[in-house]
Order: structure tokens, then C-alpha cells, then sequence
């Protein structure tokens, strides 16, 4: 469904010269949901405005959806749906008239458009709000409004940037399982996200971006295991003497931690080892990889930090 080579996007600036996006390969196959994260300015959303043609490429080729993306920028459009970060209905619209008149503006009858609109009021869990006005539904609500928009057309493709920004726990755990029907229903996604356990819960793959370069790829498990062992804190008044034994490992104050591979199978042998040395602990801590621990290796920042700076 994408397959892009040595895209990039250079911007000209009063400073000079700014490779926003620098070559990158990207390859999602059909019914996959790919997560593409990256820190602020990494090149994440200019490499997304050049996949939806918004942003004409400097550099490159790419084939969306069966169609190029440099000489048949409409037939892309015709196939793929764009959810943006912001609300894209109409705040004076009431929703099922929002939802009619851009069905309409996709070539359906009205006819058509009334049982399309039904369809997707019922599949998105809007039901009994068609005479709402757009203003006043929660986040939630108009987030699925959104992909209910993006969605008239029956799009192959959609892409969702950033979809469950500033929305509460359960609107956005309620839209992840809306996110994941599509994928059940044979579409795919491409999205944004600076939520790890959104990247986490959703995404048969991800894609990590830093510096308009790829700088990783894999499943959530895959990039995990890429990460250097599980990560250990043991409590104990002896914590230097601990941490001489390992590399790499940090002090603060009664608490040591540091990592090694399989931690739930070597801590065993690990608290004997101590035991026998006389090191006495008050508390032990053994934590998986986390995604935010594949960010950090992989670009050096965590992107908890970035999310909580956006």
C-alpha cells in the first residue's frame, strides 16, 4: 500500500538550506497498521503531508495505494483517507449533515449518501447524535466523527495523525478499539502517535524516525528485544557494592539499577550470588523494555519528554 523510495524534502530557509526529510525507504504492506513515530521536528509530519500529497517531495518516488504519488497525485487522493490532528468538521454543522455534505463533495448521490452516513453513524458509535451540532460533542465523539469523515469514500489507506491528542483514558482506549476494527475490516493504517502504549496496543509495526532519517523498524516486540536486557533496581544499603559488579550500572542513593538479559530467569541466581556476599536488599524490581527504553537507545530521547514538551 506504500512503498517509497528516497523521499525527502528540503526547505529553504534565511539560514540556509533545512533536509527536513532525508531519503527515507518506507514499505507498508496491505492490512498492516504501522505506527511511525518520532520527537518534534524528527521529520515525521513532513514525511506524512508528502505520503497524503499535501508536500511536494524534492527527492524520490513513491507508489500509494497502487498510484504514484509525483504523476498521479489524484488517484492517491482517491484512494486513502486523511485524518489530521485538529477537528476537521465544521463547528456550525450539525453531524449528519457534516457527514452528507462530504460525502457529496465525493461524487455520491444523496441517496447514497444517507445510507452511508447511517452506516458509519452506527459503525463509529455515533448513533442518536445526527442533529447534534458539531460544537458540542466531547473529544471522543469528534474524533470519530473524523474518521467517520475520513472514511465516506471507503478509502484502501488511512491515514490518523496523532488521532487521540488530548483526549481522556477511556475516549482514547474507546478509539483505539475503533482504530482497530478498521484494521479487522482489511484497511490499512499509517499513523502518528507520540502515545507509546497507543504505538504499543495498535501497531503491527513500527517505524521510528529521527533527524529525517529512519532510524528503526519492527514490531513493538522486536524493537524491545533490541534493547539491551531487562532493567534491574534492587534496594539495598550496600548499592556501590553491588554495582561494581556490573557494568554500565547507576547509583542513587540505596537504590542500584542496571541491565541484563532475561532478568525474570537470571534474578534467581543473581539474589543467591548477593546473598552469599552478604549483601542485604530491601526491595527488587525487574521492568521489560519498554518502547520509551527502544526511543531513548535509538535517538537518545525519550519521547515521553517530547510528548509532555508538545
Amino acid at each position: 500500500m506504500i512503498k517509497a523510495r528516497g523521499l525527502a524534502r528540503r526547505f529553504t530557509t534565511k539560514a540556509g538550506p533545512v533536509d527536513a526529510v532525508k531519503g527515507v525507504d518506507i514499505d507498508v504492506a496491505e492490512g498492516e497498521l504501522v505506527g511511525f513515530l518520532g520527537p518534534n521536528g524528527a521529520g515525521k509530519s513532513t514525511t506524512l503531508r508528502m505520503l497524503t500529497t499535501l508536500l511536494q517531495p524534492t527527492a524520490g518516488e513513491a507508489e500509494i495505494a497502487g498510484h504514484d504519488l509525483l504523476t498521479d497525485p489524484a488517484g492517491v487522493r482517491r484512494n486513502i483517507g486523511y485524518v489530521g490532528q485538529k477537528n476537521g468538521a465544521g463547528q456550525d454543522q450539525r453531524v449528519a449533515d457534516e457527514l452528507e455534505f462530504q460525502a457529496r463533495f465525493y461524487g455520491l448521490s444523496r441517496l447514497e449518501a444517507r445510507r452511508k452516513v447511517a452506516d458509519l453513524l452506527d459503525r463509529f458509535d455515533l448513533q442518536g447524535l445526527e442533529k447534534r451540532g458539531v460544537v458540542t460533542l466531547s473529544g471522543g465523539q469528534q474524533r470519530r466523527l473524523d474518521i467517520a469523515m475520513g472514511m465516506l469514500h471507503d478509502p484502501r489507506l488511512l491515514f490518523l495523525d496523532e488521532p487521540s491528542t488530548a483526549l481522556d483514558p477511556q475516549s482514547r482506549r474507546n478509539l483505539w478499539d475503533h482504530v482497530k476494527q478498521l484494521k479487522a475490516d482489511g484497511v490499512t493504517v499509517f499513523l502518528t502517535t507520540h502515545y507509546l502504549d497507543e504505538a504499543d496496543y495498535l501497531s503491527d509495526r513500527l517505524l521510528v524516525i529521527d533527524h529525517g532519517s529512519i532510524v528503526g523498524e519492527g514490531s513493538p516486540d522486536e524493537l524491545k528485544h533490541r534493547v539491551s536486557g531487562d532493567l534491574v533496581v534492587l534496594g539495598t544499603p550496600q548499592a556501590s557494592v553491588v554495582a561494581s559488579k556490573f557494568e554500565n550500572a547507576v547509583v542513587d542513593g540505596e537504590q542500584v539499577s542496571f541491565r541484563i538479559p532475561n532478568g525474570d530467569r537470571a534474578l534467581p541466581g543473581l539474589l543467591r550470588d548477593l546473598d552469599n556476599i552478604g549483601v542485604e536488599l530491601h526491595s527488587v524490581q525487574v521492568h521489560r523494555p519498554t518502547l520509551d527504553d527502544v526511543f531513548l537507545t535509538m535517538t537518545g530521547r525519550s519521547l515521553r519528554e517530547e510528548a509532555n514538551a508538545a
